[in-house]
């Protein structure tokens, strides 16, 4: 889930593509290292 929004739910590839980038940044920015995110 990523700004109120299921990721699962968006029609449009490109836009999902987005979203988890978005979500990918937010938890970098938390400091989390990259492996950990990926694997989950």
């Amino acid at each position: 889930m990523v700004c109120g929004v299921r990721v699962e739910e968006i029609d449009d590839p490109l836009m999902q593509k987005i979203r988890w980038l978005d979500k990918l940044v937010d938890e970098l920015a938390k400091g989390k290292p990259m492996e950990k995110i990926l694997r989950s």
